[in-house]
Protein backbone atom coordinates (compact mmCIF):
# COMPACT_ATOMS: atom_id res chain seq x y z
CA UNK A 1 0.00 0.00 0.00
CA UNK A 2 0.97 3.47 -1.28
CA UNK A 3 1.10 6.47 1.05
CA UNK A 4 -0.74 9.06 -0.39
CA UNK A 5 1.14 12.45 -0.71
CA UNK A 6 4.57 11.15 -0.93
CA UNK A 7 5.20 12.10 -4.36
CA UNK A 8 7.69 9.16 -5.34
CA UNK A 9 6.96 6.06 -6.96
CA UNK A 10 9.31 3.24 -8.31
CA UNK A 11 11.67 4.36 -10.83
CA UNK A 12 11.62 7.53 -9.39
CA UNK A 13 15.41 9.22 -8.61
CA UNK A 14 16.63 10.52 -5.06
CA UNK A 15 14.85 12.87 -3.31
CA UNK A 16 17.48 15.99 -4.57
CA UNK A 17 18.30 14.29 -7.68
CA UNK A 18 22.22 13.12 -8.39
CA UNK A 19 24.87 14.93 -8.47
CA UNK A 20 24.40 17.03 -5.68
CA UNK A 21 26.40 17.42 -2.36
CA UNK A 22 26.14 20.02 0.69
CA UNK A 23 27.01 23.14 0.34
CA UNK A 24 29.67 24.45 2.15
CA UNK A 25 29.07 27.74 2.07
CA UNK A 26 25.16 27.52 2.57
CA UNK A 27 24.46 26.05 5.95
CA UNK A 28 25.10 22.51 3.95
CA UNK A 29 22.26 22.88 1.78
CA UNK A 30 22.09 20.31 -1.06
CA UNK A 31 23.34 21.74 -4.24
CA UNK A 32 25.64 21.25 -7.33
CA UNK A 33 28.63 23.07 -8.64
CA UNK A 34 29.35 23.80 -12.26
CA UNK A 35 33.23 23.73 -13.31
CA UNK A 36 33.88 25.75 -16.82
CA UNK A 37 36.68 26.47 -19.06
CA UNK A 38 36.84 29.94 -20.96
CA UNK A 39 39.05 31.32 -23.64
CA UNK A 40 40.41 34.58 -22.61
CA UNK A 41 37.28 36.67 -23.81
CA UNK A 42 35.08 34.32 -21.58
CA UNK A 43 33.63 32.14 -24.40
CA UNK A 44 32.57 28.55 -22.50
CA UNK A 45 34.35 25.89 -23.89
CA UNK A 46 33.82 22.91 -21.99
CA UNK A 47 31.63 22.38 -18.88
CA UNK A 48 31.18 19.77 -15.83
CA UNK A 49 28.30 19.23 -13.11
CA UNK A 50 29.11 17.76 -9.92
CA UNK A 51 28.02 17.83 -6.17
CA UNK A 52 28.73 21.52 -4.57
CA UNK A 53 31.45 19.79 -1.71
CA UNK A 54 33.55 17.87 -4.52
CA UNK A 55 36.85 20.00 -4.34
CA UNK A 56 37.26 21.79 -7.39
CA UNK A 57 40.81 20.06 -8.64
CA UNK A 58 39.08 16.93 -8.34
CA UNK A 59 37.21 18.37 -11.33
CA UNK A 60 39.97 19.58 -13.20
CA UNK A 61 40.39 15.95 -15.33
CA UNK A 62 36.79 16.06 -16.60
CA UNK A 63 36.44 19.78 -17.19
CA UNK A 64 39.58 19.76 -19.48
CA UNK A 65 38.32 16.56 -21.47
CA UNK A 66 35.17 18.16 -22.27
CA UNK A 67 36.77 20.81 -24.37
CA UNK A 68 33.64 20.78 -27.25
CA UNK A 69 36.14 22.03 -29.95
CA UNK A 70 39.44 21.34 -31.36
CA UNK A 71 42.54 23.32 -30.00
CA UNK A 72 44.74 25.10 -31.99
CA UNK A 73 48.38 23.31 -32.10
CA UNK A 74 50.00 26.87 -30.43
CA UNK A 75 51.02 27.01 -26.60
CA UNK A 76 47.97 27.50 -24.47
CA UNK A 77 47.98 28.69 -20.73
CA UNK A 78 45.73 27.93 -18.17
CA UNK A 79 44.86 30.48 -15.28
CA UNK A 80 43.95 28.93 -12.10
CA UNK A 81 43.68 30.02 -8.38
CA UNK A 82 44.46 28.67 -5.53
CA UNK A 83 42.18 25.56 -5.17
CA UNK A 84 44.33 24.08 -7.66
CA UNK A 85 47.21 24.65 -6.14
CA UNK A 86 48.87 21.20 -5.59
CA UNK A 87 50.46 18.11 -7.29
CA UNK A 88 47.08 16.82 -8.73
CA UNK A 89 45.90 20.33 -9.93
CA UNK A 90 49.53 21.08 -11.80
CA UNK A 91 50.20 17.35 -13.12
CA UNK A 92 46.62 17.60 -14.59
CA UNK A 93 47.05 21.21 -16.23
CA UNK A 94 50.87 19.36 -17.77
CA UNK A 95 49.53 16.03 -18.96
CA UNK A 96 46.80 18.09 -20.72
CA UNK A 97 49.09 20.06 -22.63
CA UNK A 98 48.66 23.29 -20.70
CA UNK A 99 51.08 25.76 -19.56
CA UNK A 100 49.97 26.40 -16.09
CA UNK A 101 49.70 29.48 -13.84
CA UNK A 102 48.50 28.64 -10.43
CA UNK A 103 48.25 31.23 -7.85
CA UNK A 104 49.75 29.78 -4.85
CA UNK A 105 48.52 29.81 -1.73
CA UNK A 106 49.51 32.43 0.81
CA UNK A 107 51.39 34.11 -2.20
CA UNK A 108 50.95 37.96 -1.93
CA UNK A 109 49.59 39.73 -5.07
CA UNK A 110 53.14 42.13 -4.98
CA UNK A 111 55.73 43.01 -7.11
CA UNK A 112 59.47 43.26 -6.11
CA UNK A 113 58.80 46.56 -5.08
CA UNK A 114 56.29 45.79 -2.63
CA UNK A 115 53.19 47.55 -5.44
CA UNK A 116 50.08 45.88 -6.33
CA UNK A 117 50.14 43.35 -9.01
CA UNK A 118 47.92 42.65 -12.02
CA UNK A 119 44.54 41.92 -10.79
CA UNK A 120 43.82 38.10 -11.54
CA UNK A 121 42.26 36.58 -14.13
CA UNK A 122 39.56 35.18 -12.17
CA UNK A 123 36.69 37.51 -13.38
CA UNK A 124 36.19 35.97 -17.01
CA UNK A 125 35.58 32.71 -15.77
CA UNK A 126 32.97 34.58 -12.88
CA UNK A 127 31.64 36.81 -15.71
CA UNK A 128 31.00 34.01 -17.62
CA UNK A 129 28.98 32.14 -14.57
CA UNK A 130 26.95 35.36 -13.91
CA UNK A 131 26.28 35.54 -17.75
CA UNK A 132 24.94 32.06 -17.11
CA UNK A 133 23.02 32.19 -14.37
CA UNK A 134 21.08 35.33 -15.98
CA UNK A 135 19.12 31.58 -17.41
CA UNK A 136 16.44 31.61 -14.52
CA UNK A 137 16.36 27.66 -15.44
CA UNK A 138 20.35 27.62 -14.38
CA UNK A 139 20.03 29.98 -11.42
CA UNK A 140 17.67 27.30 -9.04
CA UNK A 141 18.37 23.65 -10.32
CA UNK A 142 15.21 22.02 -10.34
CA UNK A 143 15.92 19.00 -12.57
CA UNK A 144 16.71 16.18 -10.21
CA UNK A 145 18.40 14.04 -13.28
CA UNK A 146 21.99 15.94 -13.81
CA UNK A 147 22.06 14.61 -16.90
CA UNK A 148 18.99 16.98 -17.83
CA UNK A 149 20.87 19.68 -15.82
CA UNK A 150 24.16 19.69 -17.60
CA UNK A 151 22.17 19.71 -21.13
CA UNK A 152 20.42 23.21 -19.88
CA UNK A 153 23.79 24.65 -19.50
CA UNK A 154 25.46 23.66 -22.71
CA UNK A 155 22.18 25.07 -23.77
CA UNK A 156 22.88 27.98 -22.08
CA UNK A 157 26.78 28.46 -23.52
CA UNK A 158 25.53 27.83 -26.69
CA UNK A 159 23.41 30.56 -26.88
CA UNK A 160 26.07 32.76 -25.05
CA UNK A 161 28.11 31.51 -28.29
CA UNK A 162 25.03 32.44 -30.49
CA UNK A 163 24.88 35.61 -29.03
CA UNK A 164 28.53 36.53 -29.19
CA UNK A 165 28.69 35.43 -33.04
CA UNK A 166 25.65 37.83 -33.86
CA UNK A 167 27.17 41.05 -32.26
CA UNK A 168 30.15 40.47 -33.98
CA UNK A 169 28.46 39.92 -37.30
CA UNK A 170 26.12 42.67 -37.09
CA UNK A 171 28.07 45.71 -35.22
CA UNK A 172 31.40 44.04 -36.93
Amino acid sequence: MEVAGCGRCDGQGPLGGDLIGPNPTDRAKAGSKKSILVDGAGGPLSVVVAGANVNDFKLLRATLEAVVIDRPACVQHLCLDKGYDNAVGELETIINGYVPHIRRIGEEKLDNKGNKRKKARRWVVERTLAWLSKCRTLLVRYEKKSSNYLGLVKLACALLWFRRYHRLTVLG
